[in-house]
């Protein structure tokens, strides 16, 4: 009989023969990480995954996509990719020319040209606009596509870099144009400036043609907090700072100041989401708040004058209450107005506030589209500079995206969007049904999922279904082209789990998956994957499960927990040994959503959801494919790498995939994007005894 080596154990969690793997760089883990994915790729790197790969890339490099817009100004900027283009053009036109069917763009900077010039594996993070005279900007470039960026200072009269500019070395965090020749500069970058989670614990006044790392420091907090930011509020009357800080998950303390740094301390529930515009403070608290002898529910939406919130006042206008079919989504500033996005039973709706010295008016946002997956958002993300115009996506799993502009202000019958772009269909959506259900989860509760597929089935359909249930984040069924291209047009049935640990109905549906209940989102997919079964749908040699990050681990606990529900995993990007997370990169700053595994009544928990501690041989565990990136400098690639190790130890058919860059995605460009989503739906596919070359 073989002797398997069954380490790290639950109860031994430490004795871990796999540590070296953790290594990102080193020589013996990337020796390892190149094997395995040669492997890989001899397994399922076919012929029908190079025409997949072909196929998505051409659906992701299609010139009549949509080149979705931030505007700055006079100018509406973008940054496209597509084939000539891999890494991307930074451009801008103007909201006449980007209503034309083709318009008129002028280059600002050839990504691929500048990283062919520096000898950098540059991928774009964005740019930060000086706003006074608009003439420079500050970019991000990530290496590799990692969260840690360098700033580098780009003048947009010459299109060049400035070479004695505000120039960063690479650390995660962020700048803030305080006036063209100041930054509020939160960077993790020099001594004693980062966080146990890696992020930036000090905000520094930096001038021009200083020295950053001896810019002097106006605000700091201790090692143990997550992160530090600060940005000056362009909406006050007079110069406002912000200085925000948090502490742990799901907390954040506001403080306001000047150039010195902050003056008052904002006294607000920790845990609290809270929005300032001008004198208007909103606020939603995540638990029940009690002030002045009025309690405001969890998940309630409050506002109030912010000048007489500092006076010490308290009188609230109650402006919205989540109830067991309504949940508050997110809200925003626009021009003076609050809008609100909220469902109910998985049904998006928005409404616009005025507020008001003695009330706040309230409209419901009627015109935009009331079915599918529905998002509002400011047409100019510098809050300041709106002026009512929102940008508006609607779509639905089987139907394209489209993409419209909304103006708040407008009167009727001006008051309906107009339609800006959509994209083509990019998969065969015909004879295909969007059906809703629900699942009984181990509990009781009731978990609801979307299922878009053939209206007839044989109950032995292909499934691929996917989850995410962590950190409050609602996950709504979208027009996916890479599943509706792979799965979708070839017969096969998706499905999407809105599990417990999401935020689809509000604060409650998060904390009932969280910590020590992050076990029952597990049980949660479980749970509907029976239901498939149950249905007459499929059986459970024929799901297919994918997720990744948090989704990762909710695969990896499918692997060792419910193996029997399913016949194939794909793991990506995951998060799988919870007795060492913390030590790994961001990992302590996740603590709020999972719980410390250094406090024994925590690890008591959290042992039971550490897959990699709980994965013992002779199991029926189908077979699964663990990918991430070297550059992943969020989530560990040590993660994936040993517990593709392990299993592999223990006999199971585990296999691993490593692209090097990509940072926390698919990869550097939309061709890595697409060969890592083949890869992995040709190994499923391959995995469940699913031979889908033809088309339907």
């Amino acid at each position: 009989m073989k002797a398997f080596d069954f380490r790290p154990t639950a109860d031994a969690p430490d004795d871990d023969p796999y540590l070296w793997l953790e290594d990102v760089e080193g020589d013996q883990a990337l020796a390892w990480a190149a094997s395995q994915s040669a492997r890989t790729l001899r397994q399922f790197a076919g012929s029908q995954f190079e025409r997949d790969r072909d196929a998505l890339t051409a659906i992701f490099d299609h010139p009549e996509k949509i080149p979705f817009i931030a505007r700055r100004g006079q100018h509406l900027y973008n940054f496209w990719r597509d084939a000539r283009n891999p890494r991307g053009l930074w451009r801008r036109t103007t909201l006449a020319d980007y209503l034309k069917a083709d318009p008129r763009w002028e280059l600002l900077l050839d990504l691929d040209a500048l990283a062919a010039n520096d000898g950098e594996d540059w991928i774009w993070g964005g740019a930060s606009l000086e706003p006074e005279r608009r003439e420079t900007a500050v970019l991000r470039l990530s290496c590799g596509g990692s969260d840690a960026v360098v700033h580098r200072e780009f003048d947009l009269r010459s299109l060049s870099l400035v070479s004695d500019g505000f120039n960063l070395a690479e650390a995660k965090g962020g700048v803030d144009w305080l006036d063209p020749d100041t930054l509020l500069l939160f960077s993790a970058l020099g001594d004693g400036m980062a966080t146990r989670s890696g992020y930036a614990r000090t905000v520094r006044l930096w001038k021009r043609d200083a020295d950053p790392l001896t810019a002097p420091v106006i605000f700091e907090t201790g090692s143990e907090s997550v992160s530090v930011s600060g940005y000056l509020d362009r909406t006050a009357e007079s110069e406002r700072l912000w200085f925000i800080e948090t502490p742990a998950s799901y907390q954040k303390i506001g403080r306001t100041g000047d150039r010195t740094g902050p003056k008052i301390q904002i006294d607000l529930p920790k845990d609290a989401r809270w929005s300032v515009f001008g004198d208007w403070l909103a606020v939603r608290p995540r638990r029940p708040w009690t002030v002045e002898g009025t309690t405001h529910a969890a998940d309630a939406l409050i506002g109030i004058s912010l000048s007489s919130f500092l006076a010490g006042e308290r009188n609230f206008a109650s402006l919205f209450e989540s109830d067991d079919s309504s949940a508050l989504q997110s809200f925003f500033w626009n021009d003076g107005k609050l809008i609100i996005a909220y469902l109910v039973d998985l049904v998006p709706r928005f409404d616009v506030f005025s507020p008001g010295r003695q009330e706040w008016t309230r409209r419901a946002l009627d015109t935009v589209p009331a079915e599918g997956t529905v998002q509002v958002w400011s047409l100019d993300p510098g809050i300041y500079e709106t002026n009512g115009e929102v940008l508006v996506s609607a779509q639905d799993p089987i139907t394209p995206p489209k993409l419209l502009l909304l103006d708040l202000n407008a009167t009727p019958p001006l008051d309906h969007p107009v339609v800006l772009k959509r994209t083509l269909e990019t998969f065969d959506a015909s004879g295909l049904m969007i059906t809703r259900h629900e699942a009984v989860s181990t509990d009781g509760e009731m978990v609801p999922y979307t299922q878009v597929g053939p209206a007839n089935g044989n109950g032995d359909a292909p499934v691929h279904l996917t989850a995410y249930g962590g950190f409050g984040v609602s996950l709504l069924p979208y027009y996916n082209s890479s599943i509706g291209k792979l799965w979708l047009e070839r017969g096969g049935t998706c499905v999407v789990a809105n599990i417990r640990g999401g935020g689809e109905f509000g604060t409650p549906w998060h904390e009932a998956g969280r910590r020590e209940r992050k076990r029952l989102s597990h049980d949660d997919f479980a749970a509907v994957a029976a239901d498939l079964v149950r249905r007459g749908i499929t059986q459970p040699r024929r799901i297919a499960a994918e997720g990744g990050s948090n989704g990762g681990l909710l695969i990896a606990n499918m692997l060792t927990r419910y193996p029997e529900h399913f016949g194939a995993l794909l793991c990506t990007m995951p998060l799988i040994d919870m007795r060492r997370y913390t030590k790994l990169l961001a990992g302590a700053s996740w603590t709020g959503e999972y719980g410390d595994p250094d406090k024994p009544e925590e690890w008591a928990f959290l042992k039971q959801i550490s897959a990699y501690h709980t994965a013992t041989p002779g199991q029926p565990y189908p077979p699964i494919l663990l990918a991430t990136t070297t550059r992943d400098d969020r989530v560990h690639p040590g993660h994936a790498r040993k517990m593709a190790a392990k299993l592999q130890a223990l006999g199971y058919p585990a296999y691993f995939y490593e692209l090097r860059a990509g940072g926390h995605g698919y990869g550097k460009d939309n061709r890595e994007r697409a060969a890592f989503i083949a890869l992995g739906n040709n190994f499923l596919r391959s995995a469940i005894g699913w031979i889908a070359e033809c088309v339907r």
